[in-house]
């Protein structure tokens, strides 16, 4: 198509069908694009922050400071990055995003993503998808984790394997769960395929995921990838949730 007849198309169905924000009615230039109103609420979260998991400090702390649930327990990955706090403010993109098939937003997202992953990406790492089990992808008919995924790798380049971990029972929702009942709930849930041992072995490996609560699912992902031969693995999501205790 030539560019002005592209351009000219745009337009026309920009006057007919306005593109809506992604958590709710008001009009946005772009699709998959975030409103005013929305933006400015939303809690970014960058440097200066804790060295593993990203936690944002309120000043500068030095290149290596660990937040206090860093510094008091040892962690199975190396360090973990999310774009925004989890909270009121991006609770409604998300959820759009992961329930309401607002899957125009994964561009949007996926930039947001390579900004906030900063040198998670320099080393070149073997990006899969936390994942879901296949119960859960009937009712809801996509894989979120995938969609940013497979958004991220043609953003950036990097190689995807979106089936190097299975998940080998349906868990019961964590939603309403503590810290230590996450963890139990997703002790051995996950597993590497075995024909896919070979690619990761020696290779950092970057789970990505929609959002990471307490971590539990993310670790209960890095263990059987380290045990199975991969290097090192840094977790990138979309939002976190940011807990007192964390500080």
């Amino acid at each position: 198509m030539p560019p002005w007849l592209k351009r000219g198309t745009e337009t026309a169905l920009g006057l007919l069908l306005p593109r809506r924000c992604i958590a709710w009615d008001a009009t946005v230039e772009s699709d998959g694009a975030l409103c005013v109103d929305c933006w400015s609420q939303i809690r970014f979260l960058a440097s200066p922050c804790c060295v593993c998991c990203g936690f944002q400090f309120e000043y500068d702390q030095g290149p290596d400071a660990l937040c206090g649930g860093c510094a008091g327990r040892m962690l199975v990955y190396d360090r973990a990055r999310a774009v925004f706090a989890y909270d009121d403010a991006s609770r409604g993109p998300v959820l759009a995003f992961k329930h309401a098939d607002r899957i125009d937003a994964a561009p949007a997202f996926v930039r947001m993503m390579v900004q906030a992953a900063g040198d998670l990406l320099e080393e070149a790492p073997l990006i899969t998808p936390v994942p879901l089990h296949r119960s859960r992808l009937m009712m809801r008919r996509y894989y979120q984790a995938a969609v940013l995924a497979n958004a991220l790798t043609v953003h950036t380049g990097l190689s995807v394997f979106p089936d190097l971990l299975v998940r080998r029972r349906r868990t019961p929702s964590q939603g309403h769960l503590g810290a230590a009942a996450r963890r139990r709930n997703v002790q051995g849930a996950f597993a590497v395929r075995a024909s896919r041992k070979d690619a990761l072995r020696g290779r950092r490996i970057l789970p990505i995921d929609d959002v990471m609560t307490t971590g539990a699912t993310v670790e209960a992902c890095a263990r059987p990838l380290l045990r199975a031969g991969a290097d090192a693995v840094d977790v990138l999501t979309l939002a976190r949730v940011i807990r007192a205790a964390t500080i």
